[in-house]
Order: C-alpha cells, then structure tokens, then sequence
C-alpha cells in the first residue's frame, strides 16, 4: 500500500518512511518547495541515500509570503509553521489517500491536535499516519542512530529542506534578519545508512 511522506531528509521524517516500511507500505517521498529557492536538494539526496522514490512538489508562494508575515508579525516562527503545515497538509489531501510524517510526540509545531486530525481524515476521505507519535526525544534519538549516519548542523547555516528555509530567505529579501526571529536550533539531516531499512 503507498503511502505519501512530508520529507525533509532529517531523522524524524527519515526514521518515519523507515517504520512504514517494516509496517509493510511502500513510501513515497514527498518534499514541499514554493519556488523561493532550490531547498529540496539535500532531501533529494537524502532519499537517494534511503532508497525510496521522491518526488519534489511545488506550491503556491504565497503561502511562504503569508508566513512570513506571520513571523514578523508575532515576533516568533511557531504560528507560521504551523500555518505552512497544516495549509500543505489540506492541499495534498486532495490527491493521496494516506499521508504520514515525522511529527512527534514531544513537538509543539508542527503538530495537528487530535481533533483536527480526526477533521482532516473525516473531511478528506484520507488516512493520516504520524508514525513517531508514540515516542519520546530520547528513544528517537537511540532508533535513529541505530539506523542512520546524521549530519546535526546550526539551524540557518545550511540550506535545509524544511519549510524554515524558505521562510528565512523572504525574510532576508524583506530585508529582516531571521536570527531575530528563530531561536537557535540544530537540524539533523541522514548522510548514510548503518544498516539496511
């Protein structure tokens, strides 16, 4: 059964297409871009490295402008996040019939509630899977380096395939620096593999 996954090339997305696949699925890939910059590189690479199919899809801009917004607005990315999320989510709901991503228990964004989840599937006729929910930080960490060689580098430093990177680069052609509004963070991303998935 294919099953379509929100990937970044981190370990959370990365360890989610993992589990599906010993669940008996067969994932497919998926990375959100806006046209603002080439930011789906790395998880091209990445899902070169994991053997799954990819594909790249390219949505509206003007969902990263609002966000954008949103950031200077608040002062904070948190409720911009989780706007470009659930905005993707409702977009690709109209297309897959079962989505999944690297959402876990201990994140606050992006994060839908139970009852937005319950929303979407009923609403959409879908299937929405967040594989890790039922694991804490510290077990993540163990079950991804148990499967994967990671590369954790400074949020911002690096060109990532998250939906952060888009965001900071429109706030630079607005002429904001991004470091005022993201907190300092690290960003993994899967270089190699230990064993096979």
């Amino acid at each position: 059964m294919d099953v379509y996954v929100l990937f970044s090339g981190g370990k959370d997305s990365s360890l989610s297409a993992a589990i599906l696949k010993k669940l008996g699925y067969s994932p497919h890939l998926i990375t959100i871009n806006f046209g603002v910059i080439p930011s789906y590189e790395l998880a091209q690479e990445t899902a070169k490295i994991l053997g799954f199919k990819h594909k790249v899809i390219t949505l509206d801009r003007k969902i990263v402008e609002k966000a954008a917004d949103m950031v200077i607005e608040h002062k904070y990315p948190s409720p911009a996040i989780q706007y470009v999320h659930k905005t993707v989510l409702e977009i690709l709901a109209d297309e897959y019939s079962i989505l999944a991503d690297g959402t876990r228990r201990d994140d606050k964004v992006p994060k839908l509630s139970y009852s937005e989840i319950q929303s979407l599937e009923m609403r959409k006729n879908i299937q929405y899977i967040t594989p890790l929910m039922g694991f804490g930080y510290k077990t993540l960490r163990h079950l991804a380096s148990e499967f994967f060689i990671i590369e954790e580098i400074k949020s911002g430093v690096r060109l990532s395939s998250d939906y952060e990177a888009e965001i900071r680069h429109i706030l630079k052609e607005r002429g904001k620096n991004p470091e005022k509004y993201f907190p300092e963070h690290k960003q993994t991303r899967v270089v190699g593999l230990k064993k096979e998935i």
